[in-house]
């Protein structure tokens, strides 16, 4: 299956994506961590209003196989989490991109918030990489 990796996102090593729109984060995970995990059965996320630092796990999300750490690509406060993907984690997978977002997230400094994450082009390097192992 080839996977997905949108050109307007930005990703981290740990598989989580960012989609800035002024200074509204959307964060998800993206399809190859999906693909991984396998069959999501759980999803924990922070609530509307927690604030979110770079690089501090903000939730978990289990499968059959793992569960995971999530960890947010930019720092900032919670201003929307996706309540129908929690109730029903499986549908992630569905649309990791689209419907599949977890959290919407208020940052402070949206032009110093994305100096530590990837283009889709080094994503998918990194991830040819890691499937050469």
């Amino acid at each position: 299956m080839e996977l997905e990796f949108p050109e307007d996102l930005r990703y981290l090593d740990s598989h989580e994506y960012v989609r800035l729109d002024g200074e509204i984060a959307t964060i998800g995970i993206s399809a190859y961590a999906i693909d991984q995990l396998g069959d999501i059965v759980f999803l924990e996320l922070p609530e509307v209003g927690d604030a979110l630092e770079r690089g501090t796990s903000f939730g978990s999300i289990e499968s059959v196989k793992a569960a995971e750490d999530l960890y947010p690509p930019v720092s900032g406060t919670v201003t929307d989490r996706n309540e129908a993907m929690i109730e029903t984690p499986e549908l992630i997978a569905d649309d990791p991109y689209g419907d599949g977002w977890l959290l919407k997230v208020r940052v402070e400094n949206p032009d110093d918030e994305l100096e530590d994450t990837m283009s889709a082009h080094d994503y998918r390097g990194l991830l040819e990489g890691e499937e050469a192992i």
